[in-house]
C-alpha cells in the first residue's frame, strides 16, 4: 500500500473521533517542495484534544515507531509509516486559535519581526482533507483575498527598521556577538536577521512567508523584486568567516534598503 492510501485511511479513522472538526494537509506535500525525508505535516482542527489513548490507537495501526502527546510546539503526535516508513507530524490545534491568528495578521494588518504571514500562508495552501461543517473552509477563503497593502507597509517598515536602522538592532547585536567571538550568539543573531530580512523580500513582492525551508529558492522562483547580488549575500553571510559577518550584513541591508525606501 502505497503513503498516499495510508494517508486516506487515517484520515478516515481520525475523523470519527467527535472532537474533530477538520483534518488538512500541509508543508512541502501541498506546495510540491517535497524530498525523500520529507514528512506529512498533517493539521488537526478540533474543540479540544482528542483523548491521548484514542490517538494511540490510531497510530499504532499504522506504525511500530511513534511518540504521543509530544509538547515542544504544538500539541502532536510523530510516527513512522510501518509499510512505506513515511515520518507523519499530527498537529493539534483550535479553529478559534487559527482564526484569530488570521484576524490580527491578514485583516487587521499586524506584523511581526520575521514570520508574518507564516500561519496565513500555512493555512492558504492547506488542502483539506476532512471538513464536518466547513469551518475551516471558511477561515480558509479569509487568506484568498489579495495581499493587504497595509500589512505589506507594516511588515517592511518593522522589520527594515531593525535590522540595522535602530538602536540595539539586530546589526549591533551581530557587531557585538562578532567582537566577543561568541560564535553561538552570531549563528543566533544571523538567523534572527535572516529571518526580518525574508519577511521583507515576501512583503515587497505581496507573498505569502512559507516559513523556513529553501528560503532562497523559493525567493528566486517567486519574487520579481530581489536585492542585487542577493543569492550570492544570503548564502555567503551564512558561510563567511567570522570576520566578513558584518561588512556581509551592511551590503545585505544597504541593497536591500535601494528597493524597499519607497515603501518606507
Amino acid at each position: 500500500m502505497k503513503s498516499k492510501e495510508i494517508l486516506e485511511k487515517m484520515v478516515e479513522d481520525y475523523s470519527k473521533l467527535k472532537e474533530i472538526e477538520a483534518i488538512v494537509l500541509g508543508g512541502s506535500s501541498v506546495v510540491k517542495n517535497d524530498d525523500v525525508s520529507s514528512d506529512y505535516d498533517i493539521y488537526i482542527y478540533c474543540e479540544k484534544e482528542p483523548p491521548v489513548t484514542a490517538r494511540k490507537e490510531i497510530a499504532e495501526k499504522y506504525s511500530d515507531n511513534l511518540e504521543i502527546d509530544n509538547h515542544y510546539f504544538e500539541t502532536g503526535d510523530v510516527f513512522y509509516m510501518r509499510e512505506t516508513g513515511k515520518p507523519v507530524d499530527v498537529m493539534y490545534r483550535t479553529l478559534e486559535g487559527i482564526k484569530a491568528n488570521i484576524d490580527w495578521v491578514w485583516i487587521n494588518c499586524n506584523a511581526s519581526l520575521g514570520y508574518t504571514t507564516c500561519f496565513v500562508d500555512n493555512v492558504n495552501k492547506s488542502k483539506i482533507l476532512f471538513d464536518r461543517n466547513g469551518k475551516f473552509r471558511a477561515i480558509q477563503e479569509l487568506t484568498e483575498t489579495p495581499y493587504p497593502e497595509m500589512l505589506a507597509k507594516n511588515i517592511i517598515r518593522k522589520n527594515f527598521l531593525y535590522l540595522k536602522d535602530v538602536m540595539f538592532s539586530y546589526y549591533d547585536q551581530l557587531e557585538s556577538a562578532v567582537k566577543r567571538n561568541d560564535f553561538v550568539s552570531i549563528n543566533h543573531r544571523i538567523s534572527a536577521f535572516l529571518a526580518s530580512y525574508f519577511d521583507i523580500i515576501f512583503a515587497l513582492n505581496r507573498v505569502l512567508n512559507p516559513g523556513e525551508k529553501k528560503l532562497v529558492e523559493f525567493a528566486i522562483k517567486n519574487c520579481k523584486i530581489l536585492p542585487k547580488d542577493f543569492e550570492k549575500d544570503v548564502n555567503f553571510l551564512c558561510t563567511c568567516d567570522t570576520e566578513f559577518k558584518i561588512k556581509t550584513a551592511d551590503k545585505l541591508v544597504e541593497n536591500l534598503r535601494k528597493i524597499v525606501e519607497v515603501d518606507l
